[in-house]
């Protein structure tokens, strides 16, 4: 293992336990998507370039933004429910 996929590794670890620690959910979708582009360097870094675009498209842009949707659904939907009492 080289120095480099050791640093990799370090970062992957500390951004998924800063996603576990967020409470914030629009945080935890921005630290998601983060998360997802760490991983998809430590897919290329281990020589996994195919595994690696398909994570940048998946997991570090389609994911947080169908979250990031929803999340303003629902606080949309919050909000109509509060001006309706």
């Amino acid at each position: 293992m080289t120095a480099l996929q050791a640093v990799i590794l370090i970062i992957v670890a500390a951004s998924g336990t800063a996603v576990a620690l967020t409470r914030d959910p629009t945080r935890q979708v921005i630290l998601t998507g983060l998360f997802g582009l760490a991983l998809a360097v430590l897919f290329f870094v281990f020589q996994a370039p195919d595994v690696a675009l398909s994570q940048i498209v998946v997991g570090s842009v389609a994911l947080p933004a169908m979250v990031l949707l929803t999340l303003r659904e629902l606080r949309r939907r919050a909000s109509e429910r509060e001006d309706a009492e």
